[in-house]
């Protein structure tokens, strides 16, 4: 595992220099990784979720999608620069200095686990068509837990197996779902697909909160930046990976969800915990058809779950290794894995699961997922800014006109994006996520603290 060079940003790492880099991911895998990390819980949950919008939530997914496509050539640039493990962390510090790359390693980590807890939440919906769980609180919440634990436990075998499990689960939810997303097409009744705008709220309004909602279906564009570390020639595979990644779920995504809009009345869809279980049922007009997509979308879920608990481990590493997160989170097991990342974020993920069902799924569910569209959101547009400043400030080696005009366009696109959807995500989720990220701001004064009283007392000692 690699980490981040600390001479630009003026940190000492925490223990013994790390071991030799053990890249793992070459193109296959990386691809499979970001994939993996997308398609998951977004493309089995959010159709019923953005329902009530409407199908202005389809010019949505268009409109994500093109906004995907632009922040994975975004972080391919920044790859080729800083090819190092948590890139989104990296790329705001050297810019702008250990501040600015604490509140993005912060926030990124905030967002992993409470993607994974509302992920593993996610999954009790399709859990319960394979095994009924009659409504049991304390039922759906052990599965849940459970969801999260098991692919938590592979990423204590390494990355090695958590690259093998993304390849495997990456190919058995992305061949069925293609399959639905286009035989599903022959089956579409228009009269299912209800009204265009139906929130009662503008267009414009209405398309940036389903869009704010349906991002939780994109986080994981990022992933392959994020493990460059891992990745073999990370300066070529990470743009590649992530372009082709993104694409790919994107082709999955948009004609899921047309598939599923047009099987399902708008009035059920809208009230459905299982959308693609309860389409299949009506290509087949039965239920073993919705039994076996249950079951490929939890397979699809946990292997989402697999990539996220290993992106949620990374971000601290990486900042821990600069004494920006706490020493704990720079160790690394026998299999390449910062172990008390893992635990750290899964013990995390399994408190809100836990007061989730003490609140209610139905409500909370959608909270999380718009904490995690801001949380999400701020590591975008410190990266974004980030290579706007080494542009504007022209040490990109061998910048061309062109090339930096592209890269100009790309640049300011991100940021402009992932602006307009913390605009989308609205007041409360907001509210709530700027106290997410506040909240860290004791641990970097405790944590700086610490260092400069340190260094203070070494050189009087000497």
């Amino acid at each position: 595992m690699t980490a981040p060079s600390t001479t630009e940003a003026g940190g000492t790492p925490p223990g013994p220099a790390p071991a030799a880099p053990r890249r793992t991911f070459g193109l296959a895998a990386a691809t499979a990784l970001v994939m993996g990390n997308i398609i998951g819980g977004g493309i089995f949950v959010l159709p019923a979720t953005v329902a009530p919008y409407g199908t202005v939530s389809l010019l949505a997914f268009v409109i994500l999608s093109i906004g995907a496509v632009l922040l994975a050539l975004l972080f391919g640039k920044l790859a080729r620069r800083s090819p190092v493990t948590g890139g989104l962390y990296v790329y705001p510090r050297d810019a702008f200095g250990e501040f600015a790359g604490f509140l993005s390693a912060w926030s990124y980590w905030t967002m992993t686990w409470v993607s994974i807890a509302a992920l593993a939440v996610a999954t009790v919906g399709y859990a319960d068509v394979l095994l009924p769980l009659d409504g049991n609180r304390a039922l759906e919440a052990a599965v849940a837990a459970a969801a999260l634990w098991l692919p938590a436990a592979a990423n204590f075998a390494g990355t090695r197996w958590v690259g093998g499990v993304q390849i495997v689960s990456t190919i058995l939810k992305f061949v069925p779902l293609l399959l639905v997303a286009t035989v599903g097409l022959f089956f579409i009744d228009t009269d299912n697909f209800g009204p265009f705008n139906a929130s009662g709220d503008s267009v414009p309004g209405a398309l940036a909160a389903s869009a704010a909602l349906l991002l939780y279906s994109f986080l994981g564009v990022e992933s392959a930046a994020m493990s460059a570390g891992e990745v073999r020639d990370p300066e070529r595979t990470v743009g590649r990976a992530s372009v082709l990644g993104t694409l790919g779920s994107a082709l999955v995504y948009l004609l899921g969800t047309v598939a599923v809009f047009g099987l399902v009345p708008h009035g059920e869809l809208a009230q459905s915990g299982a959308p693609f279980a309860d389409a299949v049922d009506a290509m087949t007009g039965g239920h073993r058809g919705g039994t076996l997509i249950a079951i490929v979308a939890v397979a699809s879920m946990v292997g989402c779950l697999n990539g996220w608990i290993l992106m949620s481990a990374q971000m601290p590493y990486a900042a821990a290794r600069d004494g920006l997160f706490p020493a704990r989170f720079a160790r690394v097991g026998k299999g390449g894995v910062p172990g008390f990342g893992v635990l750290a974020c899964a013990s995390l993920g399994t408190v809100l699961i836990g007061l989730n069902y003490t609140a209610g799924p139905d409500t909370t569910f959608r909270v999380l997922v718009l904490i995690t569209t801001f949380t999400g959101c701020v590591p975008y547009l410190l990266s974004a800014a980030a290579q706007l400043y080494w542009l504007a400030q022209g040490t990109r080696e061998r910048v061309r006109p062109a090339g930096l005009a592209r890269d100009l366009i790309v640049a300011a696109l991100s940021f402009a994006f992932s602006f307009w959807l913390i605009a989308g995500a609205g007041y409360a989720a907001v509210y709530q996520g700027v106290l997410f990220l506040f909240a860290g701001i004791p641990v970097y004064v405790w944590l700086r603290g610490r260092s400069e009283g340190g260094r203070r007392s070494g050189v009087t000692r000497g």
